[in-house]
């Protein structure tokens, strides 16, 4: 496997991984602020880490209390290493206790929105008024700052809220800046990496580019590679990103299962065909996926259909392209992070990190494996992809199968095409489009009885599901205004034949999931 890595990146910070469920957070902060980092385990050898000549270090936070036995710690000595440090959270608690602080288990546990008073703005809060609203998530606190150090904020009941040593450059905070529920935390995370740090914001969508370019062609030499391609933002950057690189050496393939979106197949097409000149193979699979499908009412199992027919039928048409050597694929970083790291469990499997056969001859190529969703849609508008296909929400690999409960047939996916073209187009005429994760409809296995045209009925129910989300990892329901949901309801009944009944989903994530299946 080959990555496009930012290994020429002058600017880099580290950011240990404590087991904290905000890391990725954090991780993305950092690069909104133009300055490229990586997250990396607690327990990295500091050899290691010194080796990648970090201007700057975070120590996120984490789930344990630093006087456990079994706590996760790092090498003492990354202290007098001269690089700065920020510790968050636990990161800030372990930085107190193995520098000789006071650390105890709080009296009254802080959670959510808390009032801060900053005592010293002369640092971490340069430009910040004094009082400030973040966001707590605690029951263990710094209750004296280490020899060296001064605490520079406080809360009613977390003496220690932040601390600093600008002789060393080390400093600490108990809040979470990296969250929203923080509203001015980028700036201490800026203030951190501008100031002690010295950096100067060279992390760019167009300085990866062009660094990307160069080692494509580097890699690939003349090999040729094919890309798979699904419509959806990631593969479509990668195509693009791959053809600005090496040209004609490119071949995409794109596989139309027959569970995309109303004339999403097309419109591909006519987006390679037409805006980027790049090869393209169409396959028209819909027959050969639905016949698979038949009968199959098991999430799960229509999943794994679905993966397992896609990677045979993309292999049958990649073999036959001539002297191809490569594979590119979408994989992205939090892809890389949610499928398993040392310090934390699978949350999903994605079919770009574990999901290729063992046998595949091709050589896997990934040139977007190291940046967020909204990096990559950055590249893609950089790259001159047409707004809608940049600003595209996520579809799942699997498409509409997993948004029909029960069987996948040929009329209940004309069914839910409608309605769902019907749900997009009315969140876009809102002006909402952007601001949802997803819009969509669900087909649900359910009839009910129903009066049209002085008629009874006995059809079948479209639920809408419209969530808002920062990386689909947390999701809240969308709060849409009552009359688009009559709008929404009034057409898909009117427009959608066999349709009487449409309900809307209320619920997060968790308990529930994004997708119904």
């Amino acid at each position: 496997m080959a990555e496009i890595h930012p290994s020429s990146i002058e600017e880099i910070v580290l950011i240990l991984d404590f087991g904290a469920q905000y890391t990725q957070l954090i991780a993305r902060r950092v690069r909104e602020c133009n300055v490229y980092c990586e997250i990396i385990s607690f327990d990295t050898p500091l050899d290691e880490i010194l080796a990648r000549k970090p201007k700057g270090i975070i120590f996120s936070g984490g789930p344990a209390s630093v006087y456990e036995e079994g706590a996760p710690r790092c090498d003492e000595a990354i202290y007098d290493c001269g690089v700065p440090i920020l510790g968050i959270c636990y990161g800030a608690q372990l930085m107190a206790y193995q520098l000789g602080g006071k650390v105890t288990a709080c009296e009254q546990k802080e959670y959510g929105r808390t009032e801060l008073e900053v005592t010293d703005s002369s640092g971490l809060f340069a430009g910040l008024e004094k009082d400030l609203i973040c966001w707590m998530s605690h029951g263990v606190l710094v209750e004296e700052a280490p020899p060296g150090f001064k605490a520079v904020a406080r809360t009613a009941s977390t003496p220690v809220a932040a601390m600093e040593n600008s002789d060393r450059d080390l400093y600490g905070v108990q809040f979470h800046p990296e969250v929203v529920h923080t509203p001015w935390g980028t700036e201490i995370l800026r203030n951190f990496m501008y100031g002690p740090c010295g950096l100067k914001g060279s992390w760019t969508m167009a300085s990866f580019i062009e660094t990307a370019i160069k080692e494509i062609r580097e890699i690939v030499g003349t090999d040729r590679v094919v890309c798979g391609v699904s419509g959806g933002i990631d593969s479509c950057t990668v195509a693009a990103l791959l053809h600005k690189a090496i040209g004609d050496q490119l071949t995409c393939i794109f596989v139309n299962h027959g569970l995309l979106r109303l004339n999403e197949g097309e419109k591909v097409r006519q987006t390679f065909d037409d805006h980027f000149k790049i090869n393209l193979v169409y396959v028209d699979a819909e027959e050969r996926f639905l016949k698979r499908l038949a009968g199959v009412t098991d999430p799960e199992r229509k999943r794994k259909i679905i993966g397992e027919e896609f990677v045979r039928v993309f292999e049958e048409h990649a073999s036959q392209i001539r002297d191809a050597i490569w594979l590119g694929q979408g994989t992205l970083y939090p892809d890389v992070i949610e499928s398993g790291t040392k310090n934390a469990a699978v949350i999903k499997s994605h079919h770009n990190v574990g999901g290729l056969p063992e046998d595949m001859n091709l050589k896997v190529l990934e040139p977007l494996r190291w940046l967020f969703k909204d990096e990559v849609r950055a590249v893609a508008a950089e790259l001159g992809l047409p707004d809608d296909m940049v600003w595209r929400q996520p579809f799942p690999g699997p498409g509409l199968a997993i948004r029909i409960v029960g069987e996948v047939t040929k009329p209940r996916l004309d069914t839910l095409r409608h309605a769902d073209d019907i749900v997009v187009d009315e969140i876009k005429r809102a002006g909402l489009y952007r601001e949802l994760w997803m819009g969509f409809a669900i087909l649900a296995p359910i009839r009910s009885v129903g009066v049209m045209g002085d008629q009874r009925t006995y059809d079948d129910t479209i639920v809408v599901r419209a969530v808002t989300s920062q990386d689909a990892m947390t999701a809240d329901w969308a709060k849409l205004p009552y009359d688009l949901l009559e709008r929404i309801s009034n057409r898909v009944i009117n427009e959608v034949s066999g349709v009487n009944r449409v309900v809307y989903d209320v619920s997060s994530k968790p308990p529930a999931t994004i997708e119904w299946e």
